[in-house]
């Protein structure tokens, strides 16, 4: 199976722009992905847990992704559930 029918019946991908065109790009070659972490936050959580195994899933089909924390996330932080958003840290 490929890696996008395992998200998509995993129930990880609920809908895309163009699924044949990530499908072809994915059945391509490897490519580059990435997960950011809000470096903020006191840890990392369970609700993490899901994007962590989502990039090894990547990786074990041979694509290569990265974990970031940091930059532009790190500066705004995650502002769901809030009416605003959060402050822009410094640098």
């Amino acid at each position: 199976m490929d890696i996008l029918s395992d998200l998509e019946a995993r129930g990880l991908i609920h809908d895309t722009t163009d699924r044949d065109a990530l499908a072809a790009r994915l059945s391509s070659g490897p490519i580059v992905l990435y997960c950011g972490f809000d470096p903020t936050a006191d840890s990392l959580h369970v609700g993490n847990l899901i994007g962590l195994l989502t990039l090894r899933r990547f990786q074990l089909a041979g694509h290569l992704p990265i974990s970031l924390a940091g930059g532009a996330t790190g500066m705004v932080g995650d502002p769901s559930g809030r009416d605003a958003e959060r402050n822009l840290l410094d640098d």
